[in-house]
Order: C-alpha cells, then structure tokens, then sequence
C-alpha cells in the first residue's frame, strides 16, 4: 500500500497514511484517462449553436420573376439556400452533446487520476481543515504551509461553506466534496490536497 506523510493544518508533518491500494496504487491507464476527461469535456457544451433553415429565414414570400420567359434560372423565393442571405443548408441546430462512458471504465479513470498523483508526488493529505470563518487570508495561510504555489484541488469531506468561500477568490484553486471528486478536476490541477476523512470516503466509494 502506497505511504504518504499526514500534515496539519500549519503545514507540519504529523505522521503517515496508508492508502487503499486499490485506489491509490493502480496503473494509471492512459487511455482510459483521455476518455474520460473527452467525455466530461463533451458534457460541459453547451451545444446552443442555431442556424436558420429557408423556412425560418424572413422575407422571400413571393417569387422572385415568373417562371419562364426571363432567360433567367427558374427561382421560386429569395430565401433559398444559394441567394445571399438565404437559409442555411444542414447547419448546427441546439443539442447535447453529453455520453456516458461504461461504470467500470469511470471508476478506473478516477482511480487512475488519483494514482498518477500518488506516483507524481502531488497529493498532500490533512488531518483536519477547519475554517470558523471564511477567511481568504486564512486559506492562503494553509496554501503556504503546504508550500502549495501552484492550481490545487481541495478535496473535502462533506460540503464546508467557510472552506468554499475562503477558497473562492484564490486563482487555481477549486474546492469539492469528495463525492464530487473527477478526473478533470483532478488532472486539471497540479496539487491534490486532500483530508483524512475524504480520503476515507473516496476509498469506501471506489474501493
């Protein structure tokens, strides 16, 4: 099982943890983690995109000359797709374009995110992280301890307003439950702080 030294909140090592190795200990799939932040990518479009068809185009009620005689092309509206300002021919109408990936393939993925961060040496995990106010200062404070100076991913137990809010206006710093833990956010950011007890949580969901 992977070992990884515990922090407090100042900063200061106060022990080791012992990691699931089934979580924490895998061999990161590559594959699997390109698939995996695609899909979530696909998932935040928001797929709004419209063109008007001729039939949605204003005006071109009446033809344009008589069908025959002119010398011109037959042309029933000015509305149609080869006349300037005409309807646009198989354009991009609103859709999703969200998909699901199978179960066992986004469990692997999460796994595999954690496990690169165990072997990259990029996960710090707290005893404790408690905020009785919100306090950006305090959470910069916390940052520096950890000599976290790059984008961090907090990962928190159950949902902590203080934690949240101080974290907020910190750029490159996002905070979740680790319930809501996912393989963007967590490749998306160079460090993983996490606590104990959402280290626990994250291991009883995925183990």
């Amino acid at each position: 099982m992977p070992k990884v030294s515990l922090y407090n909140q100042s900063g200061s090592a106060v022990g080791e943890i012992e990691l699931n190795d089934s979580v924490f200990g895998v061999e990161p799939n590559k594959q699997v983690l390109f698939d995996a932040v695609i899909m979530q990518r696909a998932s935040l479009r928001q797929g709004t995109h419209k063109t008007k068809i001729r039939s949605e185009v204003a005006g071109g009620g009446r033809k344009p000359w008589r069908q025959k005689g002119t010398g011109r092309a037959r042309q029933g509206s000015i509305r149609s797709p080869q006349w300037r300002g005409g309807g646009t021919v198989f354009g991009p109408t609103p859709r999703s374009y969200s998909y699901k990936l199978p179960k066992k393939v986004r469990r692997l993925a999460i796994k595999s995110a954690l496990s690169t961060k165990v072997l990259e040496e990029n996960i710090l995990v707290l005893e404790n992280l408690v905020l009785e106010t919100p306090k950006t200062k305090e959470m910069v404070a916390v940052l520096k301890g950890l000599n976290v100076d790059r984008k961090a991913l907090i990962v928190t137990a159950d949902a902590n307003e203080a934690v949240e809010l101080s974290a907020r206006n910190i750029p490159g710093v996002t905070v979740v439950v680790a319930n809501g833990v996912n393989v963007l956010d967590v490749l998306n950011h160079d460090k993983l702080v996490i606590t104990k007890a959402a280290v626990e949580k994250v291991e009883e969901v995925l183990a």
